[in-house]
């Protein structure tokens, strides 16, 4: 199957449900959806939490990158998050900090095939920010997830919780 996500819409701001935090619904303090583009193409390492067949939850760091609103990483078809990702496909991802919140929630999707343009630039950012590591291109021996986020969330701890924002993302 050949896939070529990509992300072509400005998401929707708006305010998250979070009873008991003391979220206004006024939209003042909204975070603009460069402040999560920009941390995603930065970050380094991904947290991703996906659900085993019993219910419990696993998490892992992965490197990845982040282009045209899609996160795509690479994983052993064998590991834990992809058996897990194999009965499941939601999917949550989480950058490191902890004070600038960037949050991706969303359904995983396996790649075997990619345009060979589109694996071209997806290698490139990989080696630019991991030097000298270049995948090979995705196949049934070695498949890379692509993650395009239908929901996100983003805070700043410093202004939380007038920064607090989701973004729908567009399907």
């Amino acid at each position: 199957m050949t896939n070529n996500p990509t992300f072509t819409v400005e998401p929707l701001a708006q305010r998250p449900a979070m009873p008991d935090y003391g979220i206004s619904s006024d939209p003042a303090g909204l975070l603009p959806w460069s402040f999560a583009d920009q941390q995603l193409a930065a970050a380094r390492n991904y947290w991703i939490v996906t659900t085993r067949p019993d219910g419990r939850p696993h998490a892992a760091p992965v490197w990845g990158v982040w282009l045209e609103g899609v996160l795509y990483f690479g994983t052993g078809g064998s590991s834990v998050k992809a058996r897990n990702l194999a009965a499941n496909p939601a999917l949550l991802v989480h950058l490191e900090s902890g004070d600038d919140v960037v949050i991706l929630e969303g359904k995983a999707q396996w790649l075997t095939e990619v345009d060979p343009a589109l694996w071209q630039r997806v290698a490139d950012q990989y080696d630019a920010k991991y030097p000298g590591f270049r995948p090979d291109p995705p196949s049934a021996q070695g498949p890379f997830v692509a993650l395009r986020p239908q929901t996100a969330l983003g805070w700043l701890e410093r202004d939380f919780p007038r920064s607090a924002t989701r973004w729908s993302l567009a399907p």
